[in-house]
């Protein structure tokens, strides 16, 4: 599969959705006690995993490699299926919807994955215009959105720079502005820091905190705790595909020794 089938297939874009019905932000994901999801064959990724999360809320999904949070951010884009239960955004079922809303799905869903995925022959602008070139958006309004995006996430002297001339810190930011140019209600991001130093680490946890002040709902899945250290909000912690801590860190130390995974939850 190519980058720009790749691209098209994630975030939805390029196809028309007959009859639509638009998702509901009253709430950005719903179905608390309602969501449960399995893996494949016997061996089950998540299990009894349950929790809400409110529009406009800041979520940090931490656990260990192989925990579950890749899974689960799949099942919020419907690139997995649970095996029972539901996974509700706006108050649909999103895995019982029919295929034909699943482009507005993850239009609504900005997605930031560890694979940057740019498509290598485009400058940094052209990346970030492609998702709206294939919904026939005006070329004005393009180039508006773009240069807003350039703008939030720093690299407007960057705009004619090929991905290959950027550093990883650049090509996540990239990254987070193609996600967020389409203004979804909610944007989410795995492991969007795992390739990078602390100092653009820091920066892409800046931007996302920015995004989340203007209204976005943000889920980040993650492994580090060091990141997690740097703001309070909300944790959830899943361990061997287990939801074993839900709450918002209060009074966690970054100078705290114990890593979350010795310590059951934060307190």
């Amino acid at each position: 599969m190519s980058y720009k089938q790749e691209l098209v297939q994630r975030t939805g874009y390029g196809r028309s959705v007959a009859n639509k019905r638009r998702l509901s932000q009253r709430n950005a994901i719903a179905g608390r006690h309602r969501f449960r999801s399995g893996g494949i064959d016997d061996d089950y990724a998540l299990r009894d995993v349950s929790f809400g999360i409110d529009r406009n809320e800041f979520v940090f999904v931490i656990g260990p490699s192989g925990s579950g949070k890749t899974t689960l951010a799949k099942l919020l884009i419907r690139e997995a299926y649970p095996c029972s239960g539901e996974v509700i955004i706006g108050r649909r079922n999103i895995h019982s919807m029919p295929r034909r809303f699943i482009p507005e799905l993850r239009r609504k869903v900005g997605t930031v994955f560890q694979d940057f995925r740019l498509i290598p022959r485009r400058t940094v602008a052209e990346n970030i215009a492609f998702a709206l070139e294939i919904i026939g958006t005006r070329r004005s309004e393009i180039d508006l959105q773009v240069q807003n995006m350039l703008a939030m996430v720093g690299l407007r002297d960057r705009s004619d720079a090929m991905p290959d001339e950027l550093s990883g810190g650049e090509q996540q930011r990239v990254v987070i502005a193609r996600a967020m140019v389409g203004s979804p209600g909610i944007l989410l991001a795995d492991e969007p820091t795992g390739n990078l130093d602390p100092e653009n680490a820091l920066r892409v946890l800046q931007i996302l905190s920015r995004i989340n002040e203007q209204k976005t709902t943000v889920i980040v899945c993650t492994h580090d705790d060091n990141i997690v250290n740097l703001m309070q909000k909300r944790v959830i912690v899943i361990r061997n595909g287990v939801l074993t801590s839900d709450q918002r860190v209060a009074g966690y130390n970054m100078g705290d020794e114990e890593p979350y995974s010795e310590r059951g939850i934060f307190y």
